[in-house]
């Protein structure tokens, strides 16, 4: 089934904030923000166990636990197993996202991406968000980011393991869906140029952004569209740096990345559009992209997400976009 087909809606709620990323978030608040979320008429919510050493889980499971289970769709991720075991959270070695979940679980996160793991991974996240199914399953993070050189004997273990188990499971109707939640290119070109397994799509974060989107154009997309496969875009300002955040790629911005948010921002205040509703409908105007998932970790925010895509934004403000370079001159816009 299309990945199209399986979403609710254009816009879903990316949960990582809610495993305390980059801060402690009270209780009260995060539930408030998937509340909000709720409210705003949004269905669809990622997850993953690394949140936080799975607290983002355990917090959506219980906020809607209420809700009927018919009514919304849940993707989380496979990988990595989160143990009974307490670590040294300031030990860990997560890649270039070593300090992001700090104030998470201090549960021991194990790497594993066999097809043991990948079971037991799926029991326990059903246990954590309090639910029976889970429709769309990620391969999480088996890209350069998080193991350097090693990567490409990580994507191995999952191809045999991962790929494989999650293959069956959709064939069985156990799951809907299923493909990699990277923050890279190469391991979707990777998996795309195998005979087999068959995945629905792919979640991709920071890739397919109005301030990154080159590389994942030219060799990404054009092949997930053909194929009828769909994107799910993850971290669509860019870790914030879009919308006046510090970070970009969980790191401090560069000053180019600055600039080029400082020249897109003079744009849209010049047509009076929010640097959210670039984002969101620049990412939504390509075809292979099926859904956008902003994470938030302040109610507010979510109102702002919904109120981003109903924006109106004049055809000119695109078009002098892409005059001034700003843009890939081959990147679909919304006009």
């Amino acid at each position: 089934m299309a990945l199209k087909d399986i979403l609710p809606g254009k816009l879903g709620f990316g949960t990582a904030p809610l495993g305390n990323m980059f801060r402690d978030i009270p209780e009260a608040e995060a539930r408030a923000t998937v509340d909000a979320a709720w409210k705003d008429g949004i269905r669809y919510f990622d997850n993953a166990p690394f949140y936080g050493a799975g607290l983002a889980e355990l917090r959506m499971g219980e906020a809607l636990a209420e809700r009927n289970r018919d009514d919304y769709v849940i993707s989380t991720k496979v990988g990595r197993l989160v143990l009974d075991e307490i670590e040294d959270v300031s030990a860990r070695d997560l890649g270039e996202k070593g300090e992001v979940f700090k104030y998470g679980r201090p549960n021991k996160i194990v790497n594993d991406y066999s097809a043991d793991a990948t079971l037991r991974s799926i029991e326990d996240s059903l246990k954590r968000l309090k639910t029976d199914r889970i429709e769309i399953v990620w391969v999480h993070d088996i890209a350069q980011d998080f193991y350097g050189d090693e990567w490409l004997s990580m994507f191995e273990s999952a191809r045999k393991g991962a790929f494989r188990v999650l293959d069956k499971l959709r064939d069985q109707g156990v799951i809907k869906a299923w493909g990699l939640g990277v923050n890279k290119v190469e391991p979707i070109e990777l998996l795309l140029d195998l005979a087999e397994p068959q995945p629905d799509g792919f979640l991709l974060a920071g890739r397919y952004t109005l301030l990154d989107h080159d590389r994942a154009l030219q060799r990404v997309m054009p092949k997930v569209a053909e194929r009828g496969l769909g994107i799910v875009v993850g971290g669509p300002y860019s870790s914030g740096a879009l919308v006046g955040g510090p970070n970009f790629e969980y790191a401090p911005a560069s000053a180019q990345i600055l600039q080029k948010v400082a020249q897109i921002k003079q744009l849209a205040d010049r047509y009076g559009i929010s640097m959210k509703a670039a984002g969101l409908q620049f990412a939504l105007a390509n075809p292979a992209v099926a859904a956008v998932i902003p994470g938030a970790s302040k109610p507010g925010r979510i109102s702002e997400d919904s109120s981003a895509l109903k924006e109106v934004v004049p055809v000119d403000f695109w078009r002098e976009l892409r005059a001034e370079g700003l843009v890939n001159p081959l990147a679909p816009l919304p006009v």
